[in-house]
């Protein structure tokens, strides 16, 4: 059966990454540091409950347990479960990046990056003023694309051009809300070579264009309007236009996002710890999956 091979395929796949890099991440130095239920299946029962469209720990422990059962007979209590699955919460995002890199195909279009950004809303424009959710991280600040005022984070992506497809992440990261796109960019701008740089007109900066170069980088906007200028010239429209349909992708890419994981509603967020640990876990997990359908020929 199809199910069959995809658990097959991820056990398999997940065991190989946990017996040479993923163990670091959950060592045990107790008395209890061989379980019954391996911390392999844990993660196996996790994702492949995700990939069964499962998207809370509850009904994906119901799932494992009322359809695969005979493939886990040592799954643990639910309690015992989340414990256990609380333990990876630094080994999740260690696995997605090799998960993108394993999965980095011909498709790349090296010399082309886009980068943009989206917000994770956790309260409102109505609320955002009175927030104070995660506020050692979150805090408020304007959504450009969205026209709003909200408080959250900001998730910026920066990623390589794909064939026909949407593209491959590169760079990942969350700032505050208030945090500027060309502020977050600067950390990563140094690894940044040989490419054209696609963005919006939030990364418009003459200095840093400038910088880039140097790096072999051309930095590509849309053209902005001057002051009182109402209208674009031609050129500048066409230009704008052209930029605008390369930058599509990573568009497509949030959205896609957006659409599988609901990713910027985090009005369920109710502290620190839940928002840096449960949440981005959860949520990013949702999207590894696809690599791993990847793998066994699923989308090509």
């Amino acid at each position: 059966m199809d199910w069959e091979i995809r658990l097959t395929t991820l056990f398999v796949y997940i065991s190989m990454q946990y017996d040479t890099r993923l163990w670091v991440y959950c060592q045990r130095f107790g008395n209890n540091n061989r379980p019954e239920f391996t911390d392999q299946e844990v993660i196996t029962v996790f994702l492949f409950g995700i990939m069964q469209r499962r998207f809370t720990i509850r009904d994906i422990y119901n799932y494992t347990r009322n359809h695969p059962a005979e493939w886990f007979p040592k799954l643990p209590s639910y309690v015992a479960f989340v414990q256990r699955l609380n333990r990876f919460e630094s080994l999740f995002p260690a696995l997605a990046e090799q998960i993108l890199s394993d999965f980095a195909d011909k498709n790349i279009i090296r010399h082309i990056r886009m980068i943009d950004s989206f917000p994770v809303i956790i309260a409102n424009s109505k609320r955002s003023s009175r927030a104070k959710v995660a506020d050692e991280f979150a805090n408020k600040g304007y959504c450009a694309s969205k026209g709003i005022y909200c408080y959250g984070v900001k998730v910026h992506i920066l990623g390589a051009g794909r064939h026909k497809t949407l593209p491959m992440p590169e760079y990942i990261g969350v700032t505050p809300a208030s945090d500027h796109d060309l502020t977050a960019f600067r950390q990563i701008a140094p690894s940044v070579e040989g490419c054209g740089l696609f963005a919006d007109m939030a990364y418009i900066d003459e200095l840093e264009k400038q910088i880039l170069k140097e790096q072999g980088v051309e930095l590509r906007t849309p053209v902005k309007k001057k002051k009182g200028q109402k209208r674009l010239e031609l050129f500048d429209r066409l230009l704008s236009a052209g930029i605008s349909s390369v930058r599509q992708p990573i568009e497509s890419l949030f959205n896609r996002l957006q659409e599988k994981t609901d990713i910027q509603t985090g009005s369920k967020i109710r502290s620190f710890r839940r928002f840096d640990s449960s949440y981005f876990r959860q949520t990013l997990c949702r999207n590894v999956h696809y690599g791993f359908q990847l793998l066994i020929g699923i989308y090509y």
